[in-house]
C-alpha cells in the first residue's frame, strides 16, 4: 500500500471533465478513485500481476 500521496495535474476539456464525473457517479466513484485504478490497471498490464513488488 502506498505510504505517500503525490499530485497529479491534468488539463482537459471541460466538457470531458464533466462527462466523466456524471459517469464515475453512475459507478459510485469520484473521479480520483477511477483515474487510480486506471492506473493500477494499466501498470498491471504493462507489468504484470506482481508490479506491486517491484514498485513498493
Amino acid at each position: 500500500m502506498e505510504k505517500r500521496t503525490a499530485r497529479l495535474t491534468i488539463l482537459i476539456d471541460p466538457k470531458k471533465k464533466a462527462t466523466f464525473e456524471e459517469l464515475c457517479a453512475l459507478d459510485d466513484v469520484n473521479a480520483s478513485q477511477k483515474v487510480r485504478q486506471m492506473i493500477r490497471e494499466y501498470i498491471e498490464e504493462k507489468l504484470g500481476e506482481d508490479w506491486r513488488d517491484s514498485v513498493f
